[in-house]
């Protein structure tokens, strides 16, 4: 298990430095992804590329995956409360977790959260994908049905909706389970950091809001932020024991 690190990081105002940090990043993200907004038109056309893709692939699974939920109150109800409250909740307490009693463990997954975030806002700009939910394919969104607070929470200015590619609610989560299970030996913490990812990238495919490649490129992206923080985690390290 990570031990706190002692000195001046483990102040209240190094603490209140990170939470300043992250939350100028989360605003950034989220307004520079609403200003990243196409047309509905070139995002529709996108979808059905990549749908035909995936048909050509043989891997266009997001009929199948979201059949049972279209078809059952209870799985719908489970899928939209793990999109919900599976992700900036999980993502959240996690780092609040970190920040105060794992801080190595905190900063990587900081880093690698504003890596793959910031490579994500490229992908938004350059390639607008309408979710399933917003395609005309025939797909349901379930959130909007039986969830419709949760699209009124989201300020319009700072949300794109043609930001299906890649998937962050997977990848971050992904992130969280890893940071995680380095961060801890509790069996039960490690069965819940395996179990994010996964739950989430069914739950994104179910509720109309991601398709499967989504979910590959989000693992992808996230993976590149990983590798990122770790090089900067081993460059800190390196000038912490190269202080006299």
């Amino acid at each position: 298990m990570s031990r706190v690190v002692a000195g001046p990081r483990s102040s209240l105002l190094w603490v209140a430095g990170q939470v300043l940090l992250v939350a100028t990043g989360i605003a950034a993200y989220f307004r520079v992804r609403g200003l990243t907004e196409s047309s509905l038109a070139t995002a529709q056309a996108h979808a059905r590329h990549l749908v035909g893709f995936e048909q050509a692939l043989h891997i266009n699974v997001e009929p199948t995956v979201q059949a049972p939920v279209r078809s059952s109150a209870a799985l719908e109800s489970v899928a939209n409360w793990i999109y919900i409250w599976g992700h900036w909740p999980v993502l959240l307490a996690t780092m609040v977790w970190l920040v105060w009693h794992h801080h190595p463990q905190f900063l990587r997954l900081r880093d690698s959260m504003m890596v793959s975030g910031g490579l994500g806002l490229i992908v938004f700009a350059s390639y607008p994908l309408a979710p399933p939910r917003l395609a005309g394919l025939g797909y349901v969104d379930t959130v909007t049905r039986t969830s419709a607070s949760y699209r009124y929470l989201q300020p319009p200015a700072f949300v794109n909706q043609y930001a299906a590619m890649p998937s962050l609610h997977v990848g971050w989560d992904l992130l969280a389970g890893i940071t995680i299970f380095c961060a801890t030996t509790h069996w039960g913490l490690r069965v819940v950091a395996c179990l994010m990812p996964l739950l989430m990238a069914w739950a994104v495919v179910a509720t109309g809001n991601h398709y499967l490649l989504d979910v590959v490129a989000g693992v992808a992206l996230v993976g590149v932020g990983q590798a990122v923080a770790l090089a900067l985690e081993a460059r800190r390290d390196a000038a912490s024991r190269a202080e006299p």
